[in-house]
């Protein structure tokens, strides 16, 4: 019997571009992190691209962690301007980048967000959901190989916890 994989070859990895959020919620680098967090809630995102006032190119990326970490430090955001608490000159990947090597980069150096660079300039972002998404996606070989794996000891201890919540 021939192998399946031998007639069927894997699909080409899917990229960035197919799962990223365009357009992208920009935000003034003098505005203060209140009117961030405000953008963040009126466009249902995590993260803000940060441009400069007089040429509006990106500089920069604001998350709903900076905010709560000002927050947290006892500032007020009405009084922090997002150039102080923004990651200047973010890591980027180009359109082309593959889901699994954007995950890779977004694992090692513990981001959440990545802007999108096409052509021209930023063309979107994408976060941690989205990867997750797709690399769980059946479709997918590496993920479809993993879930043909024996479960992680994570599995089991959720497991545990349903077992232990049913008998009450």
């Amino acid at each position: 019997m021939a192998d399946a994989s031998a007639q069927h070859p894997a699909p080409s990895p899917a990229t960035v571009a197919d799962i990223m959020h365009p357009p992208v919620t920009t935000v003034d680098q003098n505005d203060h992190l209140a009117a961030a967090a405000y953008l963040m809630k009126r466009a249902d995102a995590t993260a803000l691209i940060v441009t400069q006032a007089q040429t509006g190119e990106p500089i920069g990326i604001i998350t709903d962690a900076d905010v709560s970490h000002a927050v947290a430090d006892g500032k007020n955001p009405n009084d922090v301007r997002i150039y102080q608490a923004m990651t200047a000159r973010p890591t980027v990947v180009n359109t082309t980048t593959s889901i699994r090597d954007a995950a890779a980069v977004m694992a090692s150096r513990r981001f959440r967000h990545l802007p999108i660079i096409g052509d021209p300039s930023l063309v979107g972002i994408v976060d941690i959901t989205d990867v997750c998404r797709a690399l769980l996606q059946a479709d997918v070989p590496e993920v479809a190989a993993a879930a043909e794996e024996p479960p992680s000891d994570a599995s089991m201890f959720v497991k545990d916890l349903r077992d232990d919540s049913s008998t009450g």
